[in-house]
Formats: C-alpha cells, structure tokens, sequence
C-alpha cells in the first residue's frame, strides 16, 4: 500500500514488514502486550490498563523514552487474527480497558482484528497527538478514549525535536477530531468510559512551551476535556546531543506549569517529579 495515513504522508510503499518514516509495514509489531498500572488512575484502576505497546512511530522525538521501539526497531509481528486474540487475553485478565499505544500507522490493521474480536471494554487510543483528520475519522464509533500528547505549542521547538513543523496546528486539528467523536468525559466507578484527556510532557528548559500548550487547551476546549501533566522527563535517546534538554526539570519549572494549570483552573491530573525514572519505563518482553 501507498501509505498517507499519518500527517508526514511519505506514499511509501508500506508491504508486511517494510515501512516508510514509522520504520515498520503493515502487520502489527509488538514490543509489550500486558495490563500496566502507571496511566493515570481513571485508566490503571486495580485491574491495569490492557496496554498494546507498537513498535514504530511516526514522530521520532529526539527524547523518546520508548525509543528501543520506536526507533530501534525492536519487536515482533503479529497478524491482526493473533492480535485479536490478545484482546481476549488481556480480557480475561480483568483490565479495564485495551489501550492501543502509539497505534497511529496501524489504524488499518486495528480495525481488522477487531472485525475478528471486538472487547467489551472501552478502547482507548494512546497517540502522539501528531494525527491525520481524515485517518481518525476511521476510527469514529470504535474508540472509546482519545489519550493524545499535545507536546508543542512552539511550532521551531518541535521541527528541532520531532522534526515536524506544523505540529500545533496539526495536533490541535486532530483532537478537535477526537472531541467531535467522544464528547466530553465520561466517567463511572472512578474510571474513564468515555471523552478525550491530553497528555503533556514538561521538557527542561522550555517552561514556555508549556505554558502555551495550556493557553491553547483553555481556549480551545477548557471543561470539554481532562489534562495530564507529566513531569517523567528524563534524557535519554539522543538528548544528549541536545543540552537544552539533556537533564531532569527543576522543581522551579515544574511549579511555573503547575500554577498555570491550576490558574487556568483545567481539570485533570498532574505527576509528581518523583515520576521522572527508568524504572517507569515498560519491559519490551513481547515474544520473549
């Protein structure tokens, strides 16, 4: 196939195992498939998230925390029947939802398998916020939860770290997207059913970024969604080459975000900084 289903519409030729800027083909590879207690608690609750982890992205962050996945070609291929299948594993085990992670150059092969098995769990769509409209629209009435990053506000900062230019517009574009086919926040039994919460990742250095992440947020959606902040930062990838980011936010830079939040009074969740360590990072295992 001639791939365009992300923004960087490459019209690679993508076969089985070939790809185009996501680094991988159409069958879906898999670095972890396992419940995962670290999302937010009205995702984790006490049986975990059903996390799908895919290998391959579709944005390449110099900072990835996942890179060994998303860049380093690690995984294992499935047929979307096998991954069917793993529905009703992670099932069985009582999570409370199957949450497809960074799933954005799968969208075809998800929606197969679930021709195979559709959960009866909420299905939540764990993206980089970097997204195609008119992808997404194939996703309308099969997700549940829209979980996107909206990691840039500053358009140069993100064609420096994620080589995309255009990403606030395109990220704000695709969640109104996702808003258009959820609605507002759903709740029941302290657990997410339904709606759209936008993850953002504080980066050292660049409290500005973030600031202007909420500005946008309020403006543009305020109640209609929840907010996570995240302060799990820490070098890794290639932040090395990068001193700007290469080290842990500050307390101080982490406050400066946080009374924004609370002085925009947007609802949701925010991480203490003791959140900032590898330990937090997934074991890749699937296959092993």
């Amino acid at each position: 196939m001639l791939c365009d289903l992300c923004p960087r519409e490459c019209h690679i030729e993508r076969t089985e195992r070939q790809g185009g800027y996501c680094g991988v083909g159409t069958l879906p590879k898999i670095a972890r498939i396992a419940p995962h207690y670290d999302e937010e608690p009205i995702l984790s609750g006490t049986g975990g998230a059903g996390t799908v982890f895919f290998s391959g992205c579709s944005l390449r962050c110099v900072y990835c925390q996942n890179h060994e996945i998303s860049a380093d070609d690690f995984g294992t291929y499935i047929t979307p029947y096998q991954l069917s299948e793993e529905y009703r594993r992670l099932e069985a085990m009582g999570v409370h939802n199957i949450e497809f992670v960074t799933p954005t150059h799968y969208i075809d092969a998800i929606l197969e398998s679930l021709c195979y098995y559709r959960p009866k769990l909420p299905l939540v769509y764990n993206s980089s916020g970097y997204e195609k409209v008119e992808s997404l629209k194939k996703l309308d009435g099969v997700i549940d939860i829209y979980l996107p990053d909206f990691k840039y506000s500053n358009n140069t900062l993100a064609h420096r770290l994620s080589a995309c230019a255009d990403y606030a517009e395109t990220a704000a574009a695709a969640i109104e997207e996702m808003l258009r086919q959820v609605g507002a926040p759903v709740m029941e039994d302290k657990l997410m059913k339904r709606g759209v919460m936008i993850r953002h990742l504080v980066l050292p250095s660049h409290v500005k970024n973030s600031i202007g992440v909420l500005e946008i947020i309020k403006e543009k959606w305020d109640s209609s969604v929840l907010v996570s902040l995240m302060s799990q930062y820490f070098p890794t990838g290639k932040a090395d080459q990068y001193p700007d980011i290469n080290r842990r936010i500050t307390l101080r830079e982490y406050q400066k975000v946080l009374d924004k939040l609370y002085e925009l009074e947007l609802d949701g969740f925010a991480q203490e900084l003791e959140s900032a360590d590898k330990k937090y990072v997934p074991k890749w295992n699937y296959g092993n």
